[in-house]
């Protein structure tokens, strides 16, 4: 929120500098995010006169004008502005003045007595954009009629006013206002807050609007009055206009400016219907399935039983508590106006806007929750800078109450405030600080029940009131105290541990992390995963970005691709982050969402040479089996099984499900050649993507001592059928051997003859076995070596595994 420092000095004005001001909101909890002049600093601008225009005799674009700047004789300067005539009053830069520089940095650029084409020129007449003031050059800034002639420009425009930028948490929605921080200042300072003064509006319009709420869980109350005759072409006050452009707020329109004014003052945001647009009277109710409306902005929405809205006669008229229709708007010929303010249920208006994906100051009040018990105050306000400044004859408020919020009594125990805060802090204190927020309270002993007022809905429990309390003493009070408890070393959980060493291991293995959006495009979904029914966002921030990823792949490939893009011949990246999954038994708790599971993923992906450049070994691209070492090194101690599958992301043939203990861990393998296609990849990367909880749960590591004895070796070449992996003989080996000496096998080597090439179905092949033989508690014996190769053969051989020895 942006405001300035005279606007709420009018409503608080304590003996502060504006930098002490600041701090003392930023030290309350209202973040002072920036503090800056309304205008760079620039010397010898006064308000001018223009008397007399001319045309330059040398130039067709210039103009020799004569303009009076209150010190005597008139001053000849020369003009190119296209809006330049007599009568209007303009800035005017005399010779010596000082304004600012074209880029920040650069010296200020000074005002010189000079010829232009050959007239003398005794000054300059300014732009709000030579000024600074804003980016509009399409002629000069026309200052009010009142300008005082010769008077200093920055005083004339307040332009030494500092503007103040909060940064306000959801909470503070009693301070979306320059009179809502006006008072927090005034709790703060103790000075005296000064309310706006209203005086009471005389009715001379018998008129009204029958208005019906048929929806009393959307809004509470609804007040508003007739205001006829009005002259929608009367011009915006120069003072309005200056406030609400230091609010942020462009000028529109005379009803428009004025219900935005207010908005920022009071922090109530209203609407101001065309009466004569209307057809019959207004219904408040929740919107029906098929109904749409034209906003003011020109967009059509279409609304549901979860969207309020106000409808008269014959359709919907605005959006409840986020913005009017086009069909009701005013405009220049609107002559008789409604002017409503209603207070809309928080929890009926949160969500609606972005679902259209609008963001209006309205629904930004509305859904953390304005005052109920202003609305008609809020009425006469509008009424009266109407009257003020559009005419008209006001007609009677309508009032209807419907359900406003209750407001229960909140409990705060001193002694516990006392122990949360972290210093003595006594019963007259908090009361002091309740007196001054203007709280109504009831003491009993030890204790303070608060009534929460009408502007504050963040007051719901005891530690709120705490808050409250030592906001308003100063955090500046609290003591330095050092901590009393002790301190004690502990480890993180072994889960973590596990977590960490995931990701170490990886940058170990040359892989970067990145870090991308859990939202992705719809292709990648049905593309690299298979959904076709993914999870889809209802406000995405970005048309692609639509659906929430059920695999880390795509986002992989899409670091890939900008790296591609960007002459990056090798690349080695990874992630960890969260995917998303439909899962009807999903229960809805505080770390779930219902039907929807959050499964941790870590993902990686090796694209271009296996190594670095480098002078050692030839180079080569990297491979499927390359990547399986570092999947291998990064479950260890783990021992996964490789099994053979397609996936729809995956060269066939060319990929594996990873499998620990029998269950499902993950995916390795070469993109498929389509996808490499499709996504303009030079050459096919390889992936991998693993389950994070399956990877934490290994047991410690068991240490088992020296041994004592020699292990053997020796080396078999088995011959068996083209369609056995060397994944089923290991398994095979290693059941068979079970209780023997025979504690693993290692493949070194794979020999096929190539005329068995053309026909793999009844080939043949050889593997060459390596077989490691231990026994801790007797030497090994060439006998009982050989015993247990033979043994270990022939039961291979039996099972049909192994069809015989080669050589």
């Amino acid at each position: 929120m942006q405001f300035p420092e005279s606007w709420l000095r009018e409503f608080c004005d304590p003996p502060l500098s504006s930098a002490e001001l600041a701090e003392t909101l930023t030290m309350a909890g209202l973040e002072v995010e920036a503090r800056r002049p309304v205008a760079p600093p620039f010397t010898g601008v006064v308000a001018a006169l223009v008397l007399s225009v001319e045309q330059h005799p040398n130039a067709d674009r210039l103009k020799v004008c004569r303009v009076d700047v209150g010190s005597g004789a008139p001053l000849t300067v020369v003009c190119g502005a296209p809006n330049v005539e007599p009568g209007i009053k303009v800035p005017c830069a005399l010779v010596g003045a000082a304004l600012p520089a074209a880029e920040e940095g650069a010296p200020p650029f000074v005002i010189k007595l000079g010829k232009l084409r050959g007239v003398e020129s005794q000054g300059m007449l300014c732009s709000a954009r030579e000024l600074r003031l804003s980016s509009d050059d399409s002629g000069l800034l026309v200052l009010a009629s009142d300008a005082p002639i010769g008077g200093d420009l920055r005083a004339h425009l307040g332009l030494d006013d500092m503007l103040f930028s909060l940064k306000l948490t959801p909470n503070l929605a009693h301070c979306l206002s320059v009179f809502g921080v006006a008072r927090e200042l005034a709790a703060l300072t103790g000075a005296e807050l000064k309310r706006p003064r209203l005086a009471p509006i005389a009715v001379t319009e018998d008129a009204r609007l029958p208005v019906r709420i048929d929806a009393p869980d959307l809004c509470g109350r609804f007040s508003g009055r007739v205001v006829r005759g009005v002259n929608a072409r009367a011009l915006t006050p120069e003072w309005m206009i200056r406030r609400l452009e230091r609010c942020g707020q462009r000028s529109i329109g005379p009803l428009i400016d004025i219900s935005n004014y207010v908005m920022f003052e009071s922090g109530q945001a209203s609407h101001v219907f065309d009466l004569d647009k209307l057809r019959g009277g207004l219904e408040v109710r929740w919107g029906r399935p098929g109904e749409s409306l034209e906003l003011l902005n020109g967009s059509r929405v279409e609304v549901d039983q979860d969207v309020g809205v106000i409808a008269d006669g014959e359709g919907l008229e605005s959006l409840a508590g986020i913005m009017g229709g086009q069909a009701t708007a005013v405009d220049l010929a609107t002559r008789n106006v409604y002017i409503e303010a209603a207070f809309w249920r928080p929890e009926a208006i949160a969500g609606r806007a972005r679902r259209f994906r609008l963001a209006t100051e309205a629904s930004h009040r509305f859904e953390r929750g304005v005052d109920p018990a202003r609305t008609v105050e809020h009425v006469e306000r509008l009424t009266e800078l109407v009257l003020q400044i559009c005419g008209g004859q006001a007609g009677p408020i309508d009032d209807h109450v419907g359900l406003l919020p209750s407001r229960l009594p909140v409990s705060l125990r001193v002694a516990r405030a006392a122990r949360v805060i972290g210093m003595p802090v006594t019963q007259a204190q908090c009361a002091e600080a309740f007196r001054r927020l203007r709280f109504e309270f009831v003491e009993g002993e030890g204790m303070i029940a608060v009534t929460p007022p009408s502007w504050r809905f963040d007051l719901q429990g005891e530690e709120d009131l705490i808050e409250e309390v030592i906001r308003i003493l100063g955090y500046s009070r609290l003591p330095d105290v050092a901590p009393v408890s002790t301190v004690e070393p502990r480890l993180p959980p072994k889960r973590q541990q596990a977590i960490n060493r995931l990701q170490d291991t990886l940058v170990g293995l040359d892989y970067q992390e990145t870090i991308n959006f859990s939202f992705v495009e719809e292709r990648w979904e049905l593309e690299l995963c298979g959904n076709a029914d993914p999870i889809r966002l209802l406000n995405p921030i970005a048309a692609p970005l639509a659906v929430m990823r059920s695999s880390l792949m795509g986002s992989l490939l899409g670091v890939l691709r900008v790296n591609i893009a960007r002459k990056a011949a090798r690349v080695r990246v990874f992630e960890m982050g969260r995917v998303f999954r439909r899962n009807a038994a999903a229960t809805d708790n505080d770390r779930s969402v219902a039907g929807i599971d959050e499964v941790r993923r870590i993902a990686g992906l090796a694209y271009g040479p296996l190594d670095g450049l480098q002078w050692a070994t030839p180079e080569r691209a990297v491979d499927f089996f390359d990547c399986k070492g570092d999947v291998e090194a990064l479950l260890e101690p783990l021992i996964a099984r490789f099994v053979a599958a397609e996936h729809p992301a995956f060269h066939p043939g060319r990929s594996a499900r990873i499998e620990i203990d029998g269950r499902v861990v993950g995916w390795l393998g070469e993109l498929h050649p389509k996808w490499r296609q499709s996504y303009d990849l030079p050459k096919a990367p390889i992936l991998f993507e693993l389950d994070v909880d399956s990877l934490t749960e290994a047991a410690l590591p068991l240490y088992l001592p020296t041994p004592k004895r020699q292990a053997v070796q020796r080396d078999v070449a088995l011959v068996i059928g083209e369609h056995v992996t060397f994944e089923a003989l290991r398994s095979a080996l290693l059941a068979a051997a079970k209780g023997s000496i025979v504690r693993g096998a290692t493949l070194f080597d794979v020999y096929r003859p190539a005329s068995t090439a053309a026909d793999r179905t009844s080939a043949e092949r050889s593997m060459a076995v390596r077989l490691e033989m231990f026994d801790d508690e007797s030497t090994l014996t060439d006998e009982r070596i050989e015993a247990a190769v033979g043994a270990l053969i022939d039961r291979l051989i039996a099972e049909r595994v192994v069809l015989r020895l080669r050589g």
